[in-house]
């Protein structure tokens, strides 16, 4: 691969550009995807053809709940994603009362886009929907992601570091919290803007982000203030919604 194939120092240096962000002493580091990830399934392979099965597949799933529930993880504001998690959290995480947690997540938001739209243009692939004229959950979307490339998924990329911030957080509700983060990443499928295999690098992804900002001070302070602020928020909690917590057990069964 070219990128990997670049003199040593580039590499290198190019794995340890951070964004600085307002507030912070220090920038925020976040590893290279185009040094971690496989590459994309070339064309004929069996992977390709697995990535055309559940594309095809799941097409069929226009109108139903689980189309609902990919429309609304398309959504990648901060505060509508903690929302998301509230259901495999066990109870209602309202965005307004983690302040903490909300801003961790705007921290982390624009060096997250910055990266993986690095990722993504260097391996140019194009998404499902292009040269046909299939169903997408968010139509008003589709002419920019026309012009945007599909691997690795950012959302799905986005989906596993917030839930792998929540189950550190809340060990207790792991299984839970990771699952919805594996749902949030396949609603990119369902909703038809990305292959299998770009939600698979996705997760790989976000799981070596939240990886690389474990030693970082910034982050383990902040760490600390959304540990105690979920806790506080847990004892005066209130249950999330069942229709919600219901769509997303049923999602959870789902095979692509």
């Amino acid at each position: 691969m070219q990128h990997r194939a670049s003199v040593l120092c580039a590499a290198v240096c190019l794995s340890l550009i951070g964004w600085p962000q307002a507030g912070l002493t220090a920038p925020v580091l976040l590893p290279d995807g185009r040094d971690i990830l496989p590459l994309p399934p070339a064309a004929g392979s069996y992977a390709q053809q697995a990535d055309v099965q559940a594309y095809e597949s799941t097409r069929a799933l226009k109108g139903s709940s689980r189309w609902q529930l990919a429309q609304n993880d398309a959504d990648l504001k901060p505060q509508h994603v903690i929302d998301d998690f509230s259901c495999a959290a066990g109870f209602t995480l309202n965005p307004e009362k983690l302040p903490s947690l909300l801003s961790l997540l705007n921290t982390l938001a624009d060096p997250l886009e910055q990266r993986v739209t690095e990722e993504k243009d260097f391996w140019r692939r194009p998404r499902p929907f292009i040269g046909n004229d299939a169903a997408i959950c968010t139509p008003e979307a589709r002419t920019r992601l026309t012009t945007s490339f599909a691997y690795p998924s950012g959302h799905t990329t986005w989906g596993w570091l917030v839930a792998s911030i929540l189950a550190s957080a809340l060990p207790d509700r792991s299984t839970q919290i990771m699952q919805r983060g594996r749902i949030f990443g396949e609603s990119r499928i369902v909703c038809g803007v990305h292959w299998k295999s770009d939600v698979q690098a996705g997760y790989v992804n976000g799981g070596a982000m939240f990886a690389a900002l474990q030693d970082q001070p910034w982050f383990v302070a902040k760490m600390a203030t959304v540990r105690a602020e979920l806790g506080s928020l847990r004892t005066r909690s209130t249950p999330p919604n069942t229709k919600t917590c219901t769509m997303e057990h049923e999602a959870a069964t789902n095979i692509f």
